[in-house]
This record gives structure tokens, C-alpha cells and sequence, in this order.
């Protein structure tokens, strides 16, 4: 009965709920019912970066503050963000397959998206061995920052600017990926808390 509360349970759960919920989307005049691989797309890498800067904010806490507990939350949120990132990758390769009927791997965010994942799986499992609180933190405040600065001057070709979905004036589409936003979220602060709970490498 433990393993039913653990956190890990709820946010298998609350994935499930998200992949059921991805098969109800509404559709979109071009793409039609391929969309909805985009809405989860979008709100995973989201979620991605939303775990990535909270993970900076706690450390610059644990830096400024000198508690623990802050540092605790980055190293947590720093794990998270980077397994929702690598796990963004394919569901990016199933957009572009599904929507574009083929593979762009040279597209410049992609390109970006996996140097960001190998370097990102590398830092986490790097901080995760050395478990150096303060420097866990400092590494996820400088992650966050350069990759924000990178996306900033990348060139957009299959990602336009600003967001046809929230520009596409469709309250009924808008509506739908923010609830899938919120339950990403929701799926995020549970994966989260496990991560708390793990013990560090040495």
C-alpha cells in the first residue's frame, strides 16, 4: 500500500491521464487530428523549462539564503526538468514524422534540443555524483541561463513565433492546452517529489 502513495505512482498516473486526455484534442484546420502530438509536444518542453528555471530559483535561494532545503529543491527540479526535456525529443520526432511526413533533424531548435540533452543528462549526473549542494545549484542556474540565451537567437523554422496557439484566437484549442500544460505541471511537482526522497550518490 506504501508504493500506491509514492510519488512516482501519482505521476504515472497523472502521464496516463495526459495520454488519454492527447486522444480528445481538438482538431486544427491544417493538420487536423495531428495536432494533438503538438499541443503534447509543446507542453512537455514547457513543463521542461518551467522545472528548469524553478530549479534555478531555488538554488539562487540555497546560494543566497545558505539552506539546504532550497538546494534540495533544485538538485529535485533540475532532475525533473531534464527527464521531461530528453523525453520531449521523440515526441518532437513524432510531430515533424505525423505532420511534416518526414524528419528534419537539422532543423536548428532540434539541433539545440538533444546538445542540450546529452550536456543536461551529463550536468545532472555529474551534480547527482559529486553532490556538492551549492554547486548543484550553481550549475542549474547556469544551465537555465544558457539555454534561454541559446533558444533566444536561434533561428525558427519549424517552431514560428509568437505562439499559433495562443494567437490562433481558438478559445476551445487554448483551453485544451492549458489544461494539458496544468497536468504536465501536476506530473512535474509529483516526479519532483521523488526525486527529493532519492538518496545522493555517495
Amino acid at each position: 500500500m506504501k508504493n500506491l502513495k509514492s510519488p512516482l505512482t501519482f505521476f504515472f498516473v497523472t502521464v496516463g491521464i495526459i495520454a488519454i486526455l492527447a486522444f480528445f484534442g481538438p482538431e486544427e484546420q491544417s493538420l487536423g487530428s495531428n495536432v494533438r502530438i503538438v499541443y503534447l509536444h509543446g507542453a512537455w518542453v514547457l513543463t521542461a523549462e518551467i522545472a528548469f528555471l524553478f530549479a534555478a530559483l531555488a538554488g539562487l535561494l540555497g546560494l543566497l539564503l545558505r539552506r539546504d532545503l532550497f538546494h534540495a529543491w533544485s538538485a529535485a527540479l533540475g532532475r525533473t526538468g531534464i527527464l521531461f526535456w530528453v523525453t520531449y525529443l521523440p515526441l518532437s520526432l513524432f510531430a515533424m514524422e505525423a505532420n511534416w511526413n518526414g524528419l528534419f533533424l537539422a532543423e536548428p531548435r532540434f539541433r539545440l534540443a538533444m546538445i542540450f540533452a546529452v550536456t543536461g543528462v551529463l550536468l545532472q549526473l555529474g551534480l547527482w555524483v559529486f553532490n556538492l549542494p551549492w554547486l548543484t545549484s550553481l550549475g542549474n542556474i547556469l544551465y537555465i541561463i544558457t539555454l534561454r540565451a541559446i533558444f533566444a537567437s536561434a533561428e525558427n523554422i519549424m517552431h514560428p513565433p509568437p505562439s499559433p496557439i495562443f494567437n490562433s484566437g481558438n478559445y476551445t484549442i487554448i483551453g485544451f492546452f492549458v489544461a494539458l500544460n496544468l497536468l504536465a505541471w501536476l506530473a512535474a511537482y509529483f516526479l519532483t517529489r521523488f526525486f527529493l526522497d532519492l538518496k545522493p550518490a555517495n
